[in-house]
């Protein structure tokens, strides 16, 4: 066996993350790490990668015991990580990011040239072809990740951590990855492959190991399980996979948005004569790449962010130049895209988060004062109805899993009975059955003639739920589809901008 961490076991304050977990790699396999949020992966990996240590335990390769004090160490032993966010400089090149922190020198001085040739060189070696003077802010997402992937080989990487590598790829991208691996995987190197999709799991990965409350719950050859039983290992009931949700005839337009302009935070001009309309009744998808619009078209709406020209209005209310409060009491509700930063102030608790824009507001409201048992009474209310996972109300924000901490927006917007929910990726990074609840409570809120904006990274989640897609591309709609008239590949050429779509 090539890799064996023994009884691993790490604990926090109160918290057991890997209780006695046992993984064994073998050489030259892709081995898929599945586990609902707070199952364990990620504690479990920084402990491979050197960023924790144990409380009990140990780790072996090729049998020899090793122990890390930091990642050097594990790098030394052939460990690399290729995390989901990249650590990469924007404004440097492909070749600067490549040699950071190992630059090879010519006397006093950094050998660019050389750097250089080490670049061609491996990502010849490997088929991952990339242009070493290229600044990274100018390459896409997937040609990012060939840099990380590039880095790690670098410095000696045998076995390689890819935590949520598709998570902002084009299908196109997603295929071109699963190509690399297998590519690498011919090469001798082993692959430990995290992901929370299910499908990914069965198409590239031999063996899969399950984690669920920081125990391991099953080891087993990917052919031989099915999907179901997956999300069954994971969750520990069945689990629907396949959003079900009826034809749903929409009404009214709720929202509509005419030759929207913005620009970014460095003047340069982001969104490029936006139109589209939002109906009653009707969850309305935004596909496309990260980059392109997206943040900045929800900044527009939601009032965090200026417009330069053009017209929103939200039930036939001209709202273009209304704050966000103003906004939220004319109907518009909004799941951020980063959950910590913009739906939760992470040191509150969980009842203060709630009443975030209820303050000013009857039953809470009383003079200059608030009223917390009706606070109480209101947090206990959205727990319950929404399933938030928590020991009770007064508990800190950060201390909930992403799943609950999702949960808890999602009841606090649901709650103000908006007229139109914008939804910004309101399911990344989320496990199975968390995804599977909010899914449901989009859809409800459709069937109760609301309408949806759905911007979201995930073609599986834009397919699934919306009534009409949008492709955004640089800044502009370049395509746009009635349900199931658009296939994966036909999205993911248009977010790639390789053609125009039906409009």
């Amino acid at each position: 066996m090539y890799l064996e961490m023994k009884n691993i076991v790490r604990r926090f304050p109160g918290v057991l993350a890997n209780d006695h977990i046992c993984l064994e790699i073998e050489k030259g396999e892709i081995h898929g790490l599945l586990g609902e949020n707070g199952a364990g992966k990620t504690t479990l990996m920084n402990v491979l990668c050197g960023l924790a240590r144990p409380d009990e335990g140990e780790i072996l390769i090729d049998g020899m015991k090793v122990e890390f004090g930091n990642c050097l160490d594990a790098i030394k032993c052939g460990i690399g990580m290729v995390h989901q966010h990249f650590m990469l400089v924007p404004v440097f090149t492909v070749t600067e990011n490549f040699i950071l922190g190992n630059e090879p020198r010519k006397g006093a001085r950094i050998d660019t040239a050389r750097a250089r040739e080490m670049v061609l060189e491996l990502s010849e070696k490997h088929g991952l072809k990339v242009d070493p003077d290229a600044l990274i802010k100018d390459i896409s997402v997937g040609m990012q990740q060939r840099v990380e992937i590039l880095k790690a080989l670098s410095r000696g990487a045998e076995l390689m951590i890819l935590d949520e590598p598709t998570a902002v790829l084009t299908p196109q991208e997603v295929e071109d990855l699963y190509r690399i691996m297998r590519s690498l995987q011919e090469a001798g190197h082993t692959i430990i492959f995290i992901t929370h999709k299910l499908q990914e799991i069965k198409e590239i990965t031999d063996r899969v190991t399950v984690l669920r409350d920081g125990r391991v719950v099953g080891i087993v050859r990917t052919k031989d399980v099915e999907q179901v039983e997956l999300a069954r290992m994971m969750v520990g009931r069945d689990v629907v996979l396949r959003v079900e949700k009826d034809q749903h005839a929409p009404g009214e337009v709720m929202m509509s948005v005419k030759d929207l302009r913005a620009n970014d935070s460095r003047g340069l001009t982001k969104l490029k004569d936006i139109t589209f309309d939002v109906r009653a009744g009707e969850i309305v998808g935004i596909a496309g790449v990260a980059g392109n619009g997206q943040e900045e078209l929800v900044e527009v709406l939601t009032g965090l962010r200026k417009q330069e020209s053009g017209s929103i209005t939200l039930d036939m209310q001209d709202i273009s130049q209304l704050n966000p409060r103003e906004r939220m009491y004319a109907g518009l509700a909004h799941i951020p895209q980063d959950r910590q930063r913009r739906g939760l102030v992470m040191n509150f608790s969980l009842v203060d988060n709630f009443l975030l824009g209820y303050e000013d507001l009857k039953p809470f409201a009383r003079g200059p004062m608030l009223d917390y048992r009706e606070a109480e009474k209101f947090a206990s209310k959205l727990i319950k109805m929404f399933d938030v996972r928590t020991p009770g109300s007064q508990i800190l924000a950060r201390t909930l899993s992403g799943g609950n901490q999702q949960k808890a927006i999602l009841a606090r917007e649901f709650q103000r009975d908006p007229k139109l929910l914008i939804a910004a990726q309101p399911t990344r990074g989320l496990d199975v059955a968390a995804i599977e609840f909010i899914h449901n409570e989009l859809i409800k809120f459709r069937d109760q003639d609301k309408a949806v904006l759905l911007i979201s990274m995930e073609l599986t989640e834009i397919l699934d739920l919306s009534d009409r897609i949008l492709v955004i591309y640089e800044g502009e709609i370049v395509g746009e589809f009635k349900s199931g008239q658009a296939t994966p590949e036909q999205l993911g050429l248009l977010m790639a901008g390789s053609k125009k779509g039906q409009m």
